[in-house]
């Protein structure tokens, strides 16, 4: 198998080692299919003897058609059991025969919970190539980069030991705490305008406003800015729109204010923090502008392009980075999850619907569950097994697919969840856009709610309206971005056996919000207690017969009426818009819902 060049040199020689890292992504791809097989050899051989392996027959065999005829496709309900011996102590070899370091929490969840994805340290190795080839990337689009520095908001999240004593975090911050990030060697892309500490910081005020406040302060040396998500990105900058007062007070005067507590976050901003009147006159003229329109480019004049993920979800939000950033390019570099680091946009300066990642060939063996739309017919929606998978090589132009991989980190035919569209080919590699995320209805941050899961909510909700002699007719849901922070809104239609709505007090429909929120996954909740980044959850009372109205429209407009039936969730303007129109009054939760760092009988074991 190829080998990754070596870690950067030090002696500022960036073409040469930009040179040697384009030259090895040129040679794995060019033998995709080579380095995939080895790849699944080389992680087979590893575990050989892991009990997984040798429960479902492969006993020892490294073998690529063997592996593909017996070893089957999962989802996390199958492999749960096994995930939760590791989390309780089991240290046996279950599914690496390396020692599993950590647990690294998904987005997706099972139960309400966090899904755990077992990792292992080398992990860390790999995913950090993977950083380390977008600068050369970029490079060959906008050179010089290294020039300057890099305004990045990056946060860490609460983590949790598991019963077994086990991490339980997200990817992302066992990555800013790792050696590979804090001791990193220098890099410029890794050259942030934020020291360590403050990215470091768990207190996500103090770590705002000491990110921001640093930000501003090398205003000129920023060339690019961005976050991981639109969505955090988007909330940094209505962060500066609150407290830049106090930010140009802290500039003009060369102190930091009192509310940033933290000791290792006011030594490593008093090192950048200087009086600086003029720039405080600067930043406060902008500011206090009638229009924050171009505000990005405004205060960080050099700004090249905006770096976030504005693919699936996140595509809510461009309009928005588009206004903030004058229209500044939107770059998407990579694609990553918990479960494995996949690949690379290389063409980053595209339009964010044309963004496309090729699959980096060495990070794990990848396969490919064909999707059929809905609206192909019964022929062609009925279920797939393991024999109509594909591999990485063999997917066809145009297709779409559920990504599937086998991880060196213990994870067998595993489908990520993720619904991909072949976009092209880098060599032999492919490249995909991104679709959606399998199954999800709502999304403003990193919370990711189906439908099964809102309406198993909204029916214990609803139950409190039954002292009332009322009833929920219908209902739907939107992910309203209008206003930063987002929230969930959810329409209700009801039916009153006395036709008086106003029989029912606020504090019911304010406590069916609340009912809503505590009934919604741990990620929805740490984001609404913890991490600030979702606004509370409303309910929209509509007009009766207003979902007979948004029949009648989705009729007009092409359905069949023998085959409509309410969306869950909408996000055509123009039906939000008639929603909006028959609203009669609305409710908001009034605190925020339960929330504690890791599982709910972790806390209660």
């Amino acid at each position: 198998m190829p080998e990754a060049p070596s870690t950067l040199s030090d002696d500022g020689n960036f073409d040469e080692n930009n040179k040697k890292l384009l030259e090895f992504f040129e040679d794995i791809t060019s033998n995709a299919d080579d380095v995939q097989k080895k790849v699944l050899n080389e992680i087979l051989s590893r575990n050989a003897g892991v009990e997984y392996l040798v429960r479902h027959g492969l006993n020892g065999n490294t073998d690529y058609d063997n592996f593909k005829k017996i070893m089957p496709v999962v989802s996390y309900e199958d492999i749960k059991p096994d995930i939760d011996r590791i989390a309780d102590g089991d240290r046996s070899s279950i599914f690496c025969s390396q020692p599993i370091s950590e647990f690294l929490t998904s987005s997706g969840t099972s139960g309400g919970e966090r899904k755990l994805m077992p990792t292992v340290e080398e992990e860390l190795g790999r995913r950090s190539l993977l950083y380390s080839l977008l600068m050369p990337v970029m490079d060959r689009f906008i050179p010089d980069l290294q020039k300057g520095k890099g305004m990045y908001f990056l946060f860490i999240k609460s983590e949790a030991k598991t019963p077994g004593g086990l991490l339980a975090r997200p990817v992302l911050t066992s990555y800013y705490k790792s050696s590979y990030f804090k001791k990193r060697p220098y890099d410029p892309y890794t050259n942030y305008t934020s020291p360590n500490e403050t990215i470091l910081c768990l207190d996500s005020y103090q770590s705002m406003y000491s990110q921001m406040l640093c930000g501003l302060c090398q205003n000129t040396e920023v060339l690019r800015v961005g976050a991981v998500f639109a969505s955090g990105f988007i909330r940094a900058i209505r962060f500066l729109e609150k407290h830049w007062p106090i930010l140009c007070h802290d500039i003009r005067t060369g102190t930091l204010s009192s509310q940033i507590t933290d000791p290792l976050v006011r030594e490593s901003v008093m090192k950048v923090l200087k009086p600086n009147p003029k720039l405080a006159e600067f930043i406060e003229i902008e500011c206090s502008a009638e229009s924050w329109k171009g505000i990005i480019p405004r205060l960080w004049p050099n700004t090249k392009y905006v770096d976030v993920i504005v693919t699936g979800t996140m595509s809510q939000y461009i309009p928005t980075l588009n206004y903030y950033g004058n229209d500044l390019p939107l770059v998407c570099t990579m694609y990553a999850s918990s479960e494995c680091y996949f690949g690379i946009n290389l063409n980053p300066l595209c339009k964010p619907c044309e963004v496309a990642y090729t699959l980096i060939p060495t990070m794990g063996f990848f396969e490919f569950l064909p999707v059929a739309r809905e609206d192909e017919g019964p022929e062609k929606s009925k279920p797939y097994d393991k024999n109509d998978l594909v591999d990485l090589v063999d997917v066809k132009l145009g297709h779409e697919y559920e990504l599937v991989v086998t991880t060196y980190a213990g994870l067998y035919r595993y489908r990520v969840g993720d619904i991909l569209k072949v976009a092209g080919f880098k060599n032999k590699a492919p490249q995909f856009h991104f679709v959606c995320r399998k199954n999800v209805a709502l999304s403003i941050d990193s919370d990711k709610t189906d439908e099964v899961e809102l309406h198993d909510a909204v029916l214990k909700a609803s139950t409190h309206l039954l002292p009332f002699e009322a009833s929920l007719t219908e209902y739907t849901s939107y992910a309203d971005t209008s206003t930063s922070p987002g929230h969930y809104v959810l329409y209700w239609e009801i039916s009153y056996k006395n036709s008086d709505e106003t029989l029912i007090p606020t504090s019911v429909f304010e406590d069916c919000c609340l009912t809503i929120e505590e009934s919604l996954n741990s990620v929805y909740r740490q984001c609404r207690v913890s991490d600030k980044s979702i606004s509370p959850l409303e309910i929209k009372v509509v007009e009766n017969g207003t979902f007979d109205k948004l029949m009648d429209y989705a009729i007009c407009n092409g359905a069949s009426i023998n085959q409509y039936k309410a969306p869950r969730c909408v996000k055509y303007a123009p039906i939000i818009e008639l929603l909006n129109s028959r609203v009669v009054s609305s409710y908001f939760s009034p605190k925020y819902p339960k929330w504690v760092p890791g599982h709910k009988q972790w806390s209660s074991s």
